[in-house]
C-alpha cells in the first residue's frame, strides 16, 4: 500500500506498511463493528472523506483484507471482512488495552465527532435490558457550535435501534442533557454515570425507571482500564466546570 517500503526484514514492518496508512484501522474497526455499507463505514469512521474512504477500500481489498460483494439484483455494494482481516483481532484487541491504560481521556477525546458518536450510540443501546415496547430518548448536547444539538433515539422491539435527527412523532420517555466529551467518558468506561449525575455534567428526566436504570442498558467499551486511573481522570474533569 506504500510506494517505498521499509527495506527492513522485520514482520512488524510488513504489517505497518498495511495498516499504517491513515484510516485504516478505523475502517476495519468499523467493519468489525457490524457496518457493511459504504455510507454507514463513512458515518461510524467520522470525517473521513468520501474518496479516501473509497481508496482505502479498494487498498484493503488488494490486501486481501476486504471483499466487495455487489448485489446484481439491487446494486447494493457491502464489504466484508476476509478471514486475513479477522485474524488481526486479537492484535487490535490488544492494541485497544494498550490504549485504555497508557492515552488519557483529554487526548481521546480531542477531536471527537458528535455525529459518529450518535451514530454508534445505535450499538450501545442495550435493548434487552430496557422494557418491551417502543422508547424514545431525546439527547440534547450544550456544545457551542455543533451541527445538530439534538438527536433522538428510537426503540421499538424486535427493530435495530434508529438515531435521528428529527423529531421522531412520538412522546419522549427520556431526556438525556450533557455535553460531547462526558458521554464520551462514559462510554468509554473513564467515568461512571453515577458520578457525572453528581456532578451535574449529566442530567436525566423523565420515566425514573429508565433514568434509574441507565448504567444497564447503556454498555461501555470491553476494554477496560482499571477503577484507579478511572478515579484519577475523573478526579481532573470534576476541578473543572460543568458545562450545562
Amino acid at each position: 500500500m506504500n510506494d517505498k517500503p521499509y527495506g527492513m526484514i522485520c514482520p512488524i514492518t510488513h504489517a505497518c506498511e498495511i495498516l499504517e496508512p491513515r484510516w485504516t484501522i478505523p475502517i476495519l474497526t468499523e467493519l468489525w463493528a457490524g457496518s457493511t455499507r459504504f455510507n454507514d463505514l463513512r458515518r461510524g469512521i467520522g470525517s473521513i472523506s468520501p474518496a479516501l474512504l473509497s481508496k482505502r477500500l479498494k487498498e484493503l481489498e488488494a490486501a486481501g483484507l476486504v471483499e466487495r460483494i455487489e448485489d446484481p439484483a439491487t446494486g447494493h455494494v457491502d464489504y466484508f471482512r476476509t478471514q486475513k482481516a479477522i485474524d488481526l483481532e486479537p492484535a487490535l484487541n490488544e492494541l485497544a488495552h494498550w490504549a485504555q491504560r497508557h492515552i488519557k481521556a483529554e487526548t481521546v477525546l480531542c477531536d471527537g465527532d458528535l455525529s459518529s458518536l450518535m451514530f454508534k450510540m445505535r450499538r450501545y443501546i442495550q435493548t434487552d435490558a430496557l422494557p418491551n415496547r417502543r422508547i424514545v430518548m431525546q439527547f440534547r448536547f450544550s456544545d457551542p457550535n455543533l451541527d445538530y444539538d439534538t438527536y433522538w433515539a428510537l426503540i421499538r422491539p424486535g427493530l435495530p435501534v434508529e438515531i435521528c435527527t428529527s423529531v421522531p412523532g412520538y412522546d419522549v420517555d427520556l431526556f438525556i442533557e450533557t455535553d460531547r466529551r462526558t458521554l464520551s467518558l462514559i462510554l468509554l468506561a473513564r467515568t461512571t454515570i453515577a458520578r457525572e449525575l453528581d456532578t451535574g455534567r449529566l442530567f436525566l428526566s423523565g420515566e425514573t425507571v429508565l433514568a434509574r436504570t441507565m448504567q444497564s442498558w447503556l454498555s461501555t467499551t470491553v476494554y477496560g482500564h482499571g477503577e484507579a486511573l478511572q478515579e484519577a481522570e475523573a478526579a481532573l474533569f470534576d476541578s473543572e466546570p460543568a458545562e450545562i
